[in-house]
């Protein structure tokens, strides 16, 4: 779908050529790939390094200045599929939150329909590249006429909102890139969009890593009289504790706006010609050397529909250089005959302590539930003398929730990659990361001898805990409790709470944690495999409902529609895809599909005429006709064809869902 996506925009930036702006206007073209470049690298050099805007044309027709209009040659065809023109952006503010090791990012800017005529109109497409396993949280889009605003409900609720509306749109490309398409825009208009999403902090060499696609490309810097625009960077990191936070490096020139305790505001603001060139990168490091840790406790807020406190125990490295890992070796056994685990046990007398499972795979099994028991019966038997499993998992045939379970039970790591050209650059991490253990077998005194735990409060306001350090040595630390001030432990923990609750009810088949899982997305706009986000359009011009909210049994209000979504969730794996070897990129969903729908629908057509007649027969009737008749054939098919019955045809199998054109 990335090709296909490329392709369009291509074609789109070819397209805009026909726009005029001017005697005096400099037009922005493309960067003209590299003769020597791959042709993979060629291909993605269209896919969008920020949250970038389309106009979807499939009409030629239709493109033009809609401030300046002028003489257009007649463009017969149309564009299957079709062509994507990025929009002219007119300025954009991005603001980032730091907690722990999340980011919430939220984008705001404002885009023309530069190059679609006044009097016509067309479908906008939003590109929102993330960071590391970026989740988008929700959208906003207000144009002059509606506004759009997206929301995550059950899947009961969302049966029902197909029913509504059938769009087949939201989804994810590459795992990383979330499109979403805005119906029917009018020429020249301003598209005020605000995008929120949360993304993972990378912790590397000692220094937690922030990076944000923000690099826009010089074809939306708007043509024409030269007038600078506004763009601002505003970053808050909160550490959650007392600790002093060090600024390491950064992309742009931030200026320290406040700083307190565990806290510290950066802002940028420029007025500027041309738009960023690079993506915002920041790192960061704390004040303390050594392993230090804390446990933060938040109150539930009104609408949280688990009232109850919720804590987080967490453990810095710190950024001495003394510090030590367990150390790397790697043993084949020489036989291969017996179980993995047993080999590995093997393996556990050569390393001597710490020995490491690393299980990769692109596809899904039938008994992976069976593994699962077996594995946690046998850990339990064994206790912590057994070897870590880490997991990783290739492109979307996998059972992730499976991988993630089974690196819990292992007390190991889990990863993934979606695509395939982030293979090699996430394996190598996931093995640095998975075999860069610091300090291991980390036990809490209070919560030990607990068949269960259940906390409504702490009996003391500090936590004792300890490890095992890599020579071997245990390391008490002493967790200072203390409440949670302006971090957000429900939100930053969302994600993480929801994999594991959705894992651990596809181990058990509990329908309960099916439902604290949806619950939990909804409260947080997570998304999870038991919810589901439908795109609110509010018409401005028609009375507005008193509330923007849902009612429960989905119904239309006055002046609201509701547009239901593909769930982006990763799905629970695919047995038959694996048994077929099918290649990863098959199971990405088409961008555009209308072509092939109204094939397939012809070719259903074609073959049930097909068995009401044979082709001698229908032969043998055509030989027969006379010439009149012929002809008024020849002119009844121009005149279906003149009033377009090909494009209902195609906007028919766009809204069906039967089986013929799905």
């Amino acid at each position: 779908m990335a090709a296909d996506f490329s392709k369009s925009v291509e074609l789109g930036l070819k397209l805009s050529k026909r726009i005029y702006y001017g005697k005096d206007a400099t037009v922005s073209g493309p960067p003209r790939p590299v003769v020597a470049e791959r042709k993979s690298e060629a291909t993605e050099s269209y896919l969008p390094t920020a949250v970038m805007v389309y106009a979807e044309i499939t009409e030629p027709t239709v493109v033009d200045n809609p401030y300046i209009p002028s003489y257009q040659p007649y463009v017969h065809g149309r564009c299957d599929p079709p062509a994507l023109i990025p929009l002219h952006m007119h300025g954009v503010r991005m603001e980032v939150d730091c907690y722990l090791d999340t980011a919430f990012v939220t984008v705001t800017g404002a885009w023309r329909v530069h190059c679609v005529s006044a009097s016509e109109s067309c479908d906008c497409r939003i590109a929102v590249p993330m960071g590391e396993e970026g989740s988008v949280l929700g959208i906003e889009v207000e144009t002059p006429s509606k506004s759009y605003c997206t929301q995550v409900i059950s899947l009961e609720d969302a049966k029902y909102v197909e029913k509504l509306a059938n769009a087949k749109d939201g989804f994810l490309i590459k795992g990383q890139l979330y499109t979403l398409k805005i119906p029917q825009v009018d020429g020249g208009s301003i598209l005020s969009i605000k995008i929120s999403w949360s993304q993972k902090l990378l912790y590397q060499d000692g220094q937690c890593c922030l990076n944000v696609p923000f690099t826009f490309p010089s074809y939306v810097v708007p043509i024409g009289k030269k007038v600078s625009e506004k763009e601002q960077i505003l970053l808050n990191v909160n550490f959650g504790t007392g600790t002093e936070v060090f600024c390491k490096s950064s992309s742009h020139p931030l200026k320290e706006i406040r700083r307190l305790a565990g806290k510290v505001g950066f802002s940028y603001e420029r007025e500027v010609l041309t738009w960023s060139m690079t993506d915002f990168n920041f790192s960061y490091t704390v004040s303390s050397s050594d392993i230090c840790g804390g446990v933060l406790l938040q109150s539930p807020s009104l609408h949280d529909y688990d009232q109850r406190e919720m804590f987080c125990f967490y453990l810095y490295p710190g950024n001495s250089i003394y510090k030590k890992i367990f150390k790397k070796e790697m043993r084949v056994a020489q036989t291969f005959q017996l179980p993995w685990i047993r080999q590995s046990e093997w393996c556990l007398k050569l390393v001597l302590y710490f020995p490491i499972i690393f299980l990769i795979t692109d596809g899904t099994v039938e008994d992976e539930k069976d593994i699962c028991h077996a594995m946690k019966s046998h850990l339990m038997k064994e206790g912590l003398t057994n070897p870590r499993i880490c997991t990783f998992g290739i492109g979307s045939y996998c059972n992730h929730y499976f991988l993630k379970m089974l690196a819990e039970i292992g007390r190991g790591y889990y990863d993934a990659a979606f695509d395939i050209e982030s293979i090699n650059l996430r394996v190598e991490r996931f093995i640095n990361n998975a075999s860069s253990v610091i300090l291991a077998d980390i036990t809490i005194d209070a919560l030990e001898h607990l068949d269960s735990l259940e906390l409504f409060s702490l009996p003391s306001s500090r936590l004792v805990s300890c490890g095992t350090l890599a020579d071997l040595s245990n390391l008490v630390i002493n967790a200072k409790v203390q409440k949670a001030k302006d971090v957000p432990i429900d939100k930053v923990f969302a994600r993480r709470q929801i994999d594991s609750l959705t894992a651990r009810a596809w181990l058990s088949g509990s329908k309960q944690l099916e439902e604290k899982a949806a619950k939990m997305s909804i409260h947080t706009a997570v998304r999870s495999e038991y919810t589901n986000m439908i795109l609110i359009e509010t018409d401005k011009r028609k009375q507005q409902s008193k509330s923007n909210a849902v009612e429960e049994n989905m119904a239309d209000c006055e002046g609201q529609k509701i547009i239901g979504l593909r769930n982006v969730g990763i799905g629970f794996g695919n047995f038959e895809a694996t048994a077929k070897n099918l290649p990863p990129e098959k199971a990405e969903p088409k961008l555009y599909e209308t072509s092939t729908m109204l094939f397939k629908s012809a070719s259903n057509v074609g073959s049930r005429l097909a068995d009401c007649c044979c082709c001698m027969c229908f032969i043998q009737f055509c030989n027969r006709l006379n010439d009149q008749c012929a002809i008024a054939l020849t002119q009844l098919c121009t005149a279906l064809a003149c009033l377009e019955c090909l494009n209902v045809c195609c906007d028919i199998c766009d809204f069906c869902s039967c089986d013929q054109c799905c």
